[in-house]
């Protein structure tokens, strides 16, 4: 396997608007950021991947950009982002930006233009298409509910936008926009750029035609279309292309968000040779508390440690010397990783150390979310006016006033699975507003601040921060690490999630209770050692010699070093 930095580096992604506000406006800003960036180097991350700071009019927090080469007034200025970028590097640690190129806002300059008429030059540059029978062309639904289609009477035709209707799609089939994207990917790399993460970038390629989604049971007017936009037929055509005129000219970090791949898919798109990008973020796993054929963020059900095993390890093995995985447990669209894999009560700080040592000792490259090294948790705002992302109100509103569902029941879903649980601010301090700013927050604080925060974690040697810390040492100390193959361990048991990690003649046992009870771990007999180092653990270990037979305290992790007979 060849070796890579990107491969060794731990991914640190920053929310810009929820992470510092330097200014008391109450949105986070470069400026905050530029201000934290030594408990950056302090937690050891080697790349911070910043989500979206373009100009933007917010409809979708920075996800709808209206100007790729100027950054948002909210968050400061482009001097002020070259600071930013200069302050990284002088720390060692490197900048991926977000690139969000499925679509653009539908203020920027291109569809301004391309919604003048049918024969601007730029209408071309979105996917425009006459009405049919007096509806939308087509049944697809929106990410964000309702029609993914959007009638604008100034042609009388209707445009693609698989999120808001102020995200148009970019039809990547027409070559003048891949140039134009091509360019800005150019002039931010020679900026200094380390790399790209790119948002949605399987939805590019949608099927010619764009067909109807055949209609099952039941009477809903708009269905999910995915068949026809997720990995559609030209898309490695396309990346291939991407990869040919800017990416193979610099030594950086590619990671595509690629909802709905398959392994198959992500080993196309990301091995060595013949891909195009460095790793893909699946979310088979995040589909593991989701009811059978509901939308992922419309239902939580209990999830069972089977079904995580079963993708995870799928993941790890189908990649191995293939591929390369990029691990994460959160991110700005999921709850948090605490609240939802782990146990936000009682054993918060052991389960938050269990699921950091579980992400870090899998083989691919670690993403940690901002807070996720302080055990920040979930939110249950009491009302859906207290929520701000438009994914949760639109999904509230249609399931509560059009299709008559219980709010209350609604609200519990919500309080699971909405994306404002990640986007609560960064719990800095037990200050008014958490230290995240003098004035009132964009979003409300999580109320837990007073107990759960970075002043607490930083004073506390056995916070769940220096857990991190010394996990992310550790994978900078041990190539097995990173570069060891992954073997699963006792598949059907209901509790225990063990593994072995194997590079040459190294070896390690990663044990990882994810339960509140008390089970009885045996090491299988063909697992032979001559001895045993303990890594680290979440607990006080008094002998880790007895490896044989042990019984594992609640949401207990453990990593050993076997040594070879």
């Amino acid at each position: 396997m060849k070796q890579a930095w990107w491969k060794e580096s731990v991914v640190y992604q920053i929310y810009p608007r929820s992470f510092c506000d330097s200014n008391g406006d109450g949105v986070g800003d470069l400026r905050g950021i530029i201000g934290k960036l030594d408990y950056l180097q302090q937690l050891g991350v080697d790349v911070v991947w910043l989500s979206p700071v373009y100009k933007s009019p917010n409809d979708d927090n920075g996800y709808d950009i209206s100007d790729y080469q100027d950054i948002m007034d909210e968050f400061g200025t482009l001097a002020d982002w070259e600071e930013l970028l200069a302050g990284m590097h002088q720390r060692d640690i490197k900048l991926v930006m977000d690139l969000v190129v499925n679509h653009t806002s539908d203020e920027h300059p291109w569809f301004v233009e391309a919604r003048k008429s049918r024969d601007n030059p730029y209408r071309d540059y979105y996917i425009w298409r006459p009405g049919k029978d007096g509806r939308e062309p087509n049944n697809w639904k929106s990410h964000f509910s309702g029609s993914a289609w959007q009638y604008d009477p100034v042609t009388d035709e209707y445009y693609l936008h698989l999120f808001s209707k102020k995200q148009p799609d970019l039809n990547w089939e027409n070559p003048k926009v891949r140039r134009e994207v091509y360019a800005m990917m150019r002039w931010w790399l020679d900026k200094g750029v380390d790399g790209f993460r790119m948002d949605v970038i399987n939805m590019i390629s949608k099927v010619p035609g764009l067909p109807d989604v055949p209609h099952a049971a039941g009477d809903e007017r708009y269905l999910y279309g995915g068949q026809y936009f997720l990995n559609g037929p030209r898309l490695l055509e396309f990346l291939d292309e991407m990869k040919r005129e800017v990416l193979s000219h610099y030594d950086i970090l590619t990671v595509g968000e690629t909802p709905g791949v398959s392994t198959q898919d992500a080993i196309d798109l990301t091995n060595e040779t013949s891909g195009s990008l460095n790793m893909v973020f699946q979310f088979e796993h995040m589909d593991v508390d989701t009811a059978s054929g509901s939308s992922s963020r419309e239902s939580a059900v209990p999830w069972r440690l089977a079904d995580l095993k079963r993708i995870m390890t799928r993941w790890q093995t189908d990649l191995e010397g293939r591929g390369w995985n990029s691990n994460y447990l959160n991110n700005h669209d999921q709850p948090r990783q605490v609240s939802r894999f782990g146990n936000d009560g009682p054993y918060r700080v052991q389960s938050a150390k269990l699921l950091g040592t579980f992400l870090h000792m899998l083989q691919g490259t670690p993403y940690v979310y901002q807070g996720e090294e302080l055990g920040m948790t979930n939110v249950a705002f009491p009302s859906i006016e207290d929520y701000d992302d438009i994914e949760t109100v639109n999904m509230y509103h249609e399931l509560v006033d059009e299709q008559g569902k219980d709010p209350q029941a609604v609200l519990a879903v919500v309080h699971a699975k909405s994306r404002d649980n990640a986007r609560t601010p960064v719990q800095w301090d037990d200050s008014p507003n958490a230290g995240f700013t003098s004035g009132t927050p964009w979003l409300k604080v999580n109320p837990n601040y007073t107990t759960i925060n970075a002043r607490q974690a930083l004073a506390d040697p056995d916070s769940i921060f220096h857990t991190y810390r010394r996990l992310i040492r550790l994978r900078k100390e041990n190539p097995i690490i990173v570069y060891g193959r992954y073997d699963l361990l006792l598949a059907n048991h209901p509790q225990i999630y063990a593994f072995t990690r194997t590079l040459e003649d190294d070896r390690l046992l990663v044990l990882l209770n994810f339960s509140t009870e008390t089970p009885l771990f045996e090491l299988p007999e063909d697992v032979r050692y001559a001895g045993c180092e303990l890594l680290i653990a979440n607990y006080p270990v008094d002998s880790p010699d007895e490896i044989q037979r042990m019984t594992l305290r609640p949401y207990e992790a453990r990593v050993i070093r076997l040594l070879p007979l």
